[in-house]
């Protein structure tokens, strides 16, 4: 695991989440405003750091780095900038429960490349960043009963993102990190067997 980040998992554990998972049982708990155990990606702001930066302050598994962060349209730093490298990619459910069927929209993924410099004089790296996103309609909704519920109706809950950023090696192949399918994984038994999995709301 990533220098600087306390964490109690079991020996051996590796964390690996696919697309769905980091959605469904990270970012919707944390807009959603619910517990998530382990508790184990931080908080942090994207502006201040460069991702050779993240290691010690994001979590870190491999080559990945994960951290929540607002999502902002300025996503410069003193080095560099990301750059969007194609669409929203939808994300889908691969499950169906009582408040979701499969095939359903449940969050929404832009890829961006990290160039260093500004333009026109800005040079491209194999830095990759993926930003995670939910739908507008489930993150209003999670905003809206999260405020009532703590009677704070200034946080903003729809701006949270979950980025993952890694550095693309020369044999990788081009937007591959060799994860995020829609398979699901181990992870899934842990988080459905949790006594509050049922206070999800996933989107409609």
């Amino acid at each position: 695991m990533g220098d600087g980040r306390d964490v109690n998992l079991p020996p051996g554990f590796r964390f690996d989440p696919t697309d769905e998972e980091l959605v469904l049982h990270f970012l919707h708990r944390k807009v959603s405003r619910l517990p998530c155990d382990p508790d184990v990606i931080p908080d942090l702001d994207l502006l201040p750091y460069n991702p050779w930066d993240l290691q010690g302050k994001a979590l870190s598994e491999g080559r990945k780095w994960y951290y929540y962060s607002r999502r902002t349209p300025n996503r410069a730093t003193d080095a560099g900038y990301w750059k969007p490298m194609n669409m929203d990619d939808p994300i889908f459910s691969s499950t169906s429960n009582a408040t979701s069927n499969k095939n359903k929209i449940i969050g929404l993924k832009n890829s961006f490349a990290f160039h260093v410099g500004q333009p026109p004089e800005d040079a491209w790296t194999n830095w990759i960043m993926h930003e995670y996103r939910l739908p507008d309609a489930s993150s209003s909704s999670s905003r809206s009963s999260s405020s009532s519920r703590r009677g704070n109706p200034k946080l903003d809950h729809r701006r949270w993102v979950l980025c993952k950023v890694y550095e693309r090696r020369s044999e990788d192949s081009e937007g591959d990190d060799s994860d995020g399918g829609i398979e699901l994984s181990c992870l899934d038994e842990v988080f459905l067997s949790m006594d509050d999995f049922d206070e999800i709301s996933l989107p409609h």
